[in-house]
Formats: C-alpha cells, structure tokens, sequence
C-alpha cells in the first residue's frame, strides 16, 4: 500500500485556486490518487507528517503544497524502478529557500540551500521507501525544530540528505513540472502543463534518453511504434521478451543451418529479436509495469539469446567444415561474460564511490582523476563524435548484435564469431585500461560492502582452505586462472598438430593445484583498488578448467559450450539480482562452488569419465538453478502473501 502525504506547511501557493477552482493542494491530492497512491493524507506541519509516517508500512510519497505537475511527473515518481528512495529534481532557477542538490551517477549525493556545484534543484516531491521511513520520520522531527523559514518540504528533504539516506534523482523531461509562488507563477505553470501531449510524451519517454549509436538510430527511431501497439494489445513486457527469445532461438537454428538464404533470415530476425528486447523495456516504462521479476527475467533472457545465437553461430561453423568453430563459440561466450562481470562490479564501485566524500589532496589527482574528469566531459557532450565513439568502442549489446547479424548475412558464422572475439578483446583491453587506472583513483573497497563468498560463489572446498593474505585476494585469483589458461593452450596445439592431448590428462592435478590457489583470497579481506576484479577473473579460472577438461578428456565439443552455458546461467543469476538488489539464491549452497565443481570434474577427467562427468554435473546445475528460480520467485513469495493474509490474534479488521 502507498500513502500520500501533500505537506502544505510554508507554501502559500497550496491554497491558491487552480484552473478548475479548487485549490492548488487538493489538485495535487487527486493527482496523486491517480498516480495510484491508495491514500491520500494532507498535513500542516512536519510533527503531523512524522507521527503519521510511524503509522506507514509501506512505501510513502511526500509532495509540497506548491507543485505544479503532470500526473505522469507524479506516476513516474512513485514508480521509479531505480531504487525505494527517489527525490524529483528540477532545472528551474532556484527560489529563495529552494534546496539544491548535487548528482553522481543518478545518485542524489549532497543537498540543501546552498550548494556551489549543485546540478539541479528539488522539486519538491519524493518517494520514501519502507526500509527509510524511520529516517523520513527522524529528519522531518529534525526539520521542525529549525527556524520556520521557507517551504517545510524542502527542508524535510535536506534533513533526510543530512541523514545519509540514499536518493536517486528523477529527471522530469518532456513533461512539466514547476513550483509556482503566486497567481503570476500558477497560470504560466498551466499553460505550460497545457502545451503538452501527455501521452504522447510518456511514449517518447519510454526510450532510453541515452542509449547506443545502433540502438538510438537504428532501432528507436520507429519501435515506440511497436510499444504502442503491444500496449494496445495487452502485452506484458515478459511477455514481449519470450517474444525476443523465440526470434533469437529461431535466428540461432538458421545460423547453424547455414546456406546464404537461411544466414540472411536469421540476421533479419535477430535484428527483430533485439527491436522487441527494447520493446520490453520501452513498454515497461510506458505502462510503468515494472517488478524485480521483470527485471531480472529481462537480465537473464539477455543473455540466454545472445549466448544461444554463439551456439548456432559454432555450429554452424563446425558444419561448413571448420574444425574449431565451438571452441570460438566457447571463447566468444567466456569472453562476453567476463566482461560483464567487469562491467557490473565497476559499475557498483562507481555507485559507491558517487557516495562517497570526494579524494582530497594527491588522492584527488594523477591520471585517475584527469581520465574520471574527461570521461564526465564526453559523456555530458551528447551526440559529439567523441560521445559516439566511446559509447561505441566498448562494444555495447546493440553493435554486437549487429555485427553479428550482418557479418553472418554477407559471410558465415566464421567471420560472425572471429568478428566478436577480436572487437570484443579490443574492448576489453580499452574498457580495462581505463578503469583501472580510474578504480586506483577511487580505491573503494566494493567486495568489502556485500557477501564476498557469494558474489566470488566459494563452495567449501575453499571455505577450507588457508589464507595467504600478503598477496591479496586478486593476484591469487589471477594465478588460479593461468594453470588452466597454460595447459588448455599447450592443448589445442597439439590438438591442431593431430597429437593427441589425452596424453595430458595426468597434467590435470596440477592444472587444478593452480587454479585451487585462487581460494587461498576466499577468507581475506576484498579491500584493495582493483579487486571488484575478483569475480571476473575466477569465472574466467573456472571456465578455462573446463575447457581444458573438455580438450584434455576427449569430451564433445558442443557439451563443453553446454557446461559453461549453464555456468553463465549460474553466474548471471547473482550478478542480476546484485544489480536487482534481490537476495541470495535460496539454494545457492547446492551449487558446490567454483572450486568444488572444478574438483569432481578434474577427478572424473583423470579417471577417464570427463564427458559423462561434465553432462552430470552441468544437468545438476541446471535443476538447482531452476528450483532456486522457482523457489525464489514462486513458493516464497506466496508464503510470505498468505502468511501477511493470517489475521493478528487480538488485532480488529482494517
């Protein structure tokens, strides 16, 4: 349930009369019931809105009596997926009193009247999530006993800023909102309100405001088109991405088919596919349907097409003749999920560094801070050619899945899959340089703020394991990762010069020795400048042991690519729900961890049963991943449902 609270205290303007006669504030009370607020409470002072907020368990919108808005502006405020505590930000000039605030990263990091670097201004209405209702309550006792100047709601939110409350900004663009002072500020304010199609503007805001060269010109120019008709229609936005993966499925089976025709119709319907896998976003914020289930199916199914089209791609390439085409597929798939696990962690240590104090003295500079300072000026240069060529250089999904799709339409699955790993590797190169330098700058200890064992997915082998704490948790990471890396190579060359590399199975124990040294870092500290690294480079030890397991053991070349698709799965599903802020998989614990896997595969493989091993374990992955998915977003949540349905003994109805 959402409560609504309009604050009337210190905004004359709330008593003024609308176009419609009735006062300013009780417009914005009705506004707010259709922002889908279930009740709707006007209060005079800030001791009434905290004694009112103790009662609240759910989430809370709080506006001044003086705004000037869309309902839509509103709607989208109390359904702002970005994260439970969200604050409207303006760019009006700022009144007398207004409270500025300053923004990192979507993130609301500084607030109050005076502010010198201040990136906008608050628009005088936030959603309070139920984790922070304590804190508004706290800071709105705090705020009354200040001197009374000014609007109430502006200080109430600087109280809450004060407080160390997380906010995410909410940009208002196409539509209107302002707060108005007087009767001169209240007629501009409508006619402005007047001047635009809100439907329409809420369709064109359904497109990401900043997006990809391919994405932003070649597919968002007419699929709000598409987002309209599938509301029209009823679609769901999980709906509209089982849609995306069936198109992706069937454009995958044409690759491996192979035959001009058959490329040709597979890149039309992956282009299509990757049209409706932005519908499903664009439809979630038209229809502002949005879920933590949504969200991490769009994450998951992301992925899932683009790793399934790399299998039709292999086999395809397999099937016109050359020998090594699942082992590109194989590399293209590790490569792309190595990367994503980069590009996760540093986006968590970027979020956390926005939250904190800004480096002082030689911290502040070197070249972390002069690449961090040129990267802000390229991205705030919107549709600069330097804007484009970094947005493009890192090879985002929608290049990839053009690339894809017209180097498999002109030349086969070969050129598709040799075309990604080298694109890929050359962003992985720029994408990696770059951030370590700015990561030295930053030093914020990102693994040291969540589960550490979780997100790196230790089993108990390694929760066995000693700690070798001098040489930190990321060199013994990338130690682990070379034994594999050494002896899948020596591998493939004598797989290439026809010797045969089952004769270096009994160098598979000391393969699994190395990569065992990455578990030595399992109990240390995760504080150092670079290991938000940690994650990306045991999935790349893990995935590396397998395919030397695969090489070695004389396993198939298509179960190996099936293993390590299960193993993304795996590992897709904690970085999502990282991004999703959803909680542990319940069954997380079954999964045996990295190190674990790796063990009964190296003894299997030793033993000469590293094919039969490899199916087993990769079927059992599986079935836990989906009895944790079902668990996790099925059974829970129903028992939780019926157990709030269970009435409080001694407590009455309503």
């Amino acid at each position: 349930m959402t409560v609504a609270i309009v604050l009337a205290a210190g905004a004359p303007a709330a008593g003024l009369p609308t176009g419609t006669g009735e006062p300013l504030a009780d417009r914005l009370a009705g506004q707010l019931r259709r922002a889908g607020a279930d009740r709707v409470h006007t209060v005079t002072d800030l001791p009434a809105l905290a004694a009112l907020v103790d009662t609240v368990t759910g989430p809370v919108l709080v506006t001044g009596g003086d705004l000037v808005a869309h309902t839509a502006v509103l709607r989208h405020l109390a359904t702002s997926p970005v994260g439970p505590t969200v604050a409207l930000v303006l760019t009006d000039p700022p009144a007398a009193g207004a409270t500025l605030v300053r923004e990192e990263r979507g993130q609301v990091v500084d607030a109050g009247p005076e502010l010198p670097d201040a990136t906008g201004v608050f628009g005088g209405a936030l959603r309070v999530g139920a984790d922070d209702l304590p804190a508004l309550a706290a800071a709105a006792r705090s705020a009354a006993v200040a001197p009374a100047a000014g609007v109430a709601v502006d200080r109430l939110f600087a109280a809450l800023a004060d407080l160390g409350t997380l906010t995410f900004a909410h940009r208002v663009r196409l539509l209107v909102a302002h707060r108005v002072a007087d009767p001169a500020g209240l007629a501009a304010a409508e006619a402005a309100l007047a001047g635009v199609d809100e439907d329409r503007a809420q369709l064109r805001l359904s497109v990401k405001e900043r997006d990809d060269f391919f994405t932003t010109y070649f597919v968002s120019t007419w699929s709000p088109y598409v987002t309209k008709a599938c509301a029209r229609l009823g679609l769901t936005p999980t709906g509209v991405t089982m849609i995306s993966v069936l198109f992706a499925v069937v454009a995958a089976v044409l690759f491996g088919a192979g035959g001009r025709p058959a490329l040709v119709a597979g890149a039309v319907l992956l282009y299509l596919g990757f049209v409706l896998d932005c519908v499903d976003g664009q439809l979630a914020r038209y229809t502002r349907h949005f879920s933590a289930w949504g969200g991490w199916l769009d994450t998951m199914a992301d992925r899932a097409k683009e790793y399934l089209v790399y299998a039709g791609l292999g086999y395809g390439a397999t099937h016109a003749g050359f020998r090594y085409g699942w082992a590109l597929a194989v590399a293209a798939m590790t490569l792309q999920t190595v990367r994503h696990m980069t590009d996760a962690w540093y986006g968590v240590l970027h979020d956390e560094a926005a939250r904190r104090p800004r480096p002082a003295g030689p911290a502040a500079g070197g070249i972390g801070g002069k690449l961090n300072a040129a990267s802000t000026r390229v991205q705030a240069d919107t549709g600069s050619v330097s804007y484009w060529l970094k947005r493009t250089v890192v090879f985002p999904i929608g290049e990839r899945w053009a690339l894809i799709a017209v180097t498999a339409a002109l030349f086969g699955p070969l050129v598709s899959l040799v075309s990604v790993l080298v694109w890929g590797v050359l962003a992985f190169g720029y994408t990696g340089a770059l951030r370590t330098l700015r990561a030295r700058w930053m030093w914020v200890p990102v693994l040291d703020t969540v589960d550490a064992t979780l997100h790196r997915d230790d089993g108990p082998v390694a929760a066995r394991l000693p700690v070798v704490r001098p040489m930190g948790p990321l060199t013994l990471a990338v130690l682990g990762a070379l034994g594999p890396a050494v002896l899948l190579v020596v591998g493939l060359f004598r797989s290439a010069g026809d010797g045969d590399p089952g004769g270096l199975r009994w160098w598979l124990p000391v393969a699994l020795v190395v990569l065992l040294v990455a578990g030595l870092g399992a109990g240390a500290a995760h504080n150092g400048p670079l290991d938000w690294l940690v994650p990306a480079a045991l999935r790349a030890g893990e995935y590396l042991f397998a395919a030397v397991v695969g090489v070695v053991g004389g396993v198939p070349p298509w179960l190996v690519f099936g293993y390590v698709f299960v193993l993304t799965v795996h590992h897709y599903d904690l970085t999502a729900r990282l991004e999703k802020r959803q909680a542990a998989p319940p069954l997380h614990a079954w999964t045996l961890g990295w190190e674990g896997r790796s063990v009964l595969l190296a003894v299997a493989a030793i033993a000469g049963f590293a094919a039969p091993a490899m199916a087993t374990i990769g079927t059992y992955l599986l079935v836990v991943f989906v009895a944790s998915v079902v668990l996790a977003w099925v059974v829970l949540p129903a028992r939780a449902g019926r157990a709030a349905a269970v009435p409080v003994r001694g407590a009455s109805p309503g």
